[in-house]
């Protein structure tokens, strides 16, 4: 039986951590006593008491949590942005690469990917390996989450009964082009430019999309949606939590995806639409599955050497 610690379960992302746990028999959970919770000395003693501590901290608290670990077993898995980039840890995206599983089962330091990075990535980085998509391409990403992927703060801002109108239309934000979870984006998929990003938040709980353009004429060769819809197949192939969806499947849907149709579950649909001149590609998912909380789970599982999918629903 493993020793887990949530050092910030009372986050958005360590609650959907700590329930996604109620069911399991295979590991103990270690509660600091909540008048401590952020008590050096004793947050200190839990994570060197564990043998997986999640961080479910702003950034620098989380470098701050790390500097406490002295158990050269204990396995932290930060789900911040801290640490995405950093030389010596795994980037939490099992499905990545051939090597990516095994990368992250091995390592005792494993990087969460970000939500938004998450949907991004599934979609360029196939394509840029593939030799589709050039390194220099002017890549734009368009997407939209429910607004729990902005914390306890804005939750409480959309969920008051008295909250003003504005609340219930789409809110555009990230104008200035430095969205936190750039880096990442740019960094693991191995692209010159820095992406052209424009997210919004809409008035539902959890679940996003996350949408590629593509002008067919600016990849390496002409390709059609089959040719782009069988680079993910191949890619993802045995891949459990990423679904690549047949050619025409949001037509059934009546032509449309909504952006909370995955909410609830931790895998994530890859959709390929548009025609031979302009084609979208799009990663549907929740933000606090794939995006976040399962997607620490699924890397906890890995580590454990279980079944990845063990208490999570795809």
């Amino acid at each position: 039986m493993k020793k887990i610690f949530i050092d910030g379960a009372e986050g958005t992302t360590g609650l959907k951590i700590f329930e996604r746990f109620k069911d399991r028999t295979d590991i103990e959970i270690l509660k600091i006593d909540s008048a401590l919770r952020k008590d050096e000395n004793e947050i200190k003693k839990f994570i060197n008491a564990s043998d997986i501590t999640f961080l479910c901290l702003p950034d620098a608290a989380a470098i701050d949590a790390v500097k406490l670990v002295e158990n050269p077993d204990t396995v932290i898995i930060d789900t911040s942005t801290a640490h995405r980039t950093a030389e010596g840890w795994a980037y939490g995206f099992p499905e990545l690469n051939a090597e990516q599983k095994s990368v992250i089962a091995n390592s005792k330091r494993i990087a969460n990917p970000g939500c938004y990075a998450t949907g991004f990535i599934s979609l360029v980085y196939p394509l840029v390996k593939a030799g589709l998509l050039p390194k220099d391409y002017p890549v734009s990403c368009f997407a939209v989450s429910g607004y729990s992927g902005g914390g306890k703060k804005l939750i409480a801002q959309y969920e008051d009964p008295e909250r003003e109108k504005k609340f219930g239309a789409a809110r555009m934000y990230a104008w200035g082009q430095t969205h936190k979870h750039l880096k990442e984006m740019k960094a693991i998929c191995g692209i010159d430019r820095d992406p052209l990003f424009s997210p919004l938040t809409t008035d539902y709980f959890s679940g996003m999309v996350v949408q590629l353009p593509l002008f067919t004429d600016l990849l390496t060769k002409k390709a059609s949606l089959e040719d782009v819809r069988n680079i993910y197949a191949e890619h993802y192939k045995g891949k459990q939590f990423i679904k690549v969806m047949p050619i025409g499947a949001e037509v059934e849907k009546g032509n449309v995806i909504f952006s909370d149709e995955m909410s609830g579950r931790d895998d994530l649909a890859i959709y390929v639409t548009g025609n031979e001149d302009r084609i979208v590609v799009a990663s549907s998912f929740d933000n606090l599955g794939k995006g976040a909380s399962g997607a620490a789970i699924q890397n906890m599982n890995i580590v454990m050497g279980i079944d990845e999918a063990t208490g999570l629903v795809i």
